[in-house]
């Protein structure tokens, strides 16, 4: 069942930002290749993991295969611990709790959420995410980079 919403919710965001998919067939990576079934599937790995000062990450889609800037990623935090203080950005951003407990901080006010809760920050909002208990917190973070940002 969580595979099926995994999957659900990364196909709905994924296929808000495609084509028609005669146009989609045609689309190449930055590099100038194809999207293949190779290149499009991305298992997890743990050692391909980035290490932070609080746990780790994995990006699933990073910020240089898709040509618009949209990324999936998936932090994970240890006990009481946050990735980094609430900030600002431009470009939407979404947290999907996985595990644990996520103490999630927007414009001011707080609240939380575990297993299976979505955390939408607006574009220009002020916004942080925090594991809220003394258990391992994993999330995906979805988001659109800038070239800018890039």
């Amino acid at each position: 069942m969580r595979h099926k919403l995994l999957f659900t919710l990364w196909a709905s965001f994924f296929l808000m930002h495609q084509t028609s998919g005669q146009e989609s067939d045609k689309k190449l990576l930055q590099d100038g290749n194809k999207y293949t079934i190779d290149n499009c599937i991305n298992k997890f790995n743990m050692e391909k993991t980035v290490k932070t000062s609080v746990g780790y990450q994995y990006w699933f889609i990073d910020q240089n295969f898709l040509a618009d800037g949209l990324t999936v990623k998936m932090s994970v935090v240890g006990p009481n611990q946050a990735t980094h203080a609430p900030h600002k950005h431009p470009g939407d951003e979404i947290f999907y709790v996985l595990e644990g407990t996520a103490q999630f901080y927007l414009n001011g006010k707080t609240t939380t959420g575990g297993s299976n809760t979505t955390f939408y920050c607006p574009v220009g909002s002020e916004h942080g995410i925090s594991n809220a208990t003394n258990k391992e917190l994993k999330y995906l973070v979805i988001r659109k980079y800038l070239k800018s940002e890039k």
